[in-house]
């Protein structure tokens, strides 16, 4: 599931295919953009921000894409197969002479002015591997809405930008409180500890797509079992045998998003 360090990941593989380079195809498979074409021009760079890629290319413009839940971009050197989906899930190609960077599934795929980035990403919150990371931001805006549940507050980019479902369950067990538990009832340092822990678990897990929450000291090792909790419902929990339970949380826009916690170890609302 893309969050914030598989999209920063994602970002840092297409600007080492594709920065510098010129485009010696382009095809955005998108009806508003059908036409555009960006072939003959080079590409400046891409970043993430947040979960969301801009892609930079010269003369002005930004290529700017969301994966949500299923979306890929996948970078082939020139003569590979491609791989990632049938064709007709293919909604862009961007080509040079060495590397193809193909889009599978993109639900946001759009052309704009680069001095209009702030328009699609001007709404976020410190981003959790990006140069304006500031906790003590990302806390206040967690802070600011105190009977919220957690896992809510988690979700929203406007508060921090990276956090997805995964790493909102794996945070709440982390803090032995339950997602649905409001943000004014953590207990003392806790609020300031889960921002913290996020920062540390994604920047331990950005260069790879194999994320892990379970090690030691995240970073320093591969364990059997990645996730001490995410897609682990009816397992047993890694630290007290309690089988895992999930159920549905609703997210900053009303749609339900699976979550997970172990009964035994986290405390408050389940609901």
């Amino acid at each position: 599931m893309p969050e914030g360090d598989t999209v920063w990941l994602t970002a840092k593989r297409l600007h080492t295919a594709l920065a510098g380079q010129v485009l010696t195809r382009s095809d955005l498979r998108v009806p508003r953009f059908a036409t555009a074409d960006l072939t003959g021009r080079s590409v400046l760079d891409v970043t993430s921000r947040g979960k969301h890629l801009l892609t930079r290319v010269e003369g002005g413009l930004t290529l700017h894409s969301h994966l949500r839940m299923d979306g890929a971009w996948r970078v082939f050197r020139a003569g590979e197969r491609w791989r990632g989906g049938p064709t007709y899930e293919i909604r862009a190609i961007l080509q040079n002479p060495a590397h193809t960077a193909v889009g599978y599934r993109l639900p946001v795929l759009e052309l704009l002015p680069t001095t209009d980035e702030e328009r699609v990403v001007g709404h976020l919150g410190p981003d959790l591997l990006g140069p304006d990371w500031d906790p003590a931001i990302a806390l206040a805006h967690v802070l600011a809405e105190p009977s919220r549940p957690l896992g809510e507050a988690l979700l929203d980019q406007r508060n921090l930008a990276g956090i997805g479902n995964v790493y909102k369950s794996e945070l709440a067990f982390l803090a032995r409180v339950t997602p649905w538990l409001p943000v004014a009832a953590l207990p003392s340092g806790v609020p300031e500890r889960l921002i913290a822990t996020a920062h540390r678990l994604l920047e331990a897990n950005k260069n790879t797509f194999e994320r892990q929450t379970t090690a030691r000291s995240p970073g320093s090792g591969r364990t059997a079992t990645r996730l001490f909790v995410y897609g682990r419902a009816g397992l047993p929990c890694l630290r007290c045998g309690t089988l895992i339970r999930q159920a549905g949380q609703s997210d900053r826009n009303g749609a339900q998003r699976v979550t997970y916690w172990c009964p035994g170890c986290q405390s408050g609302p389940t609901s």
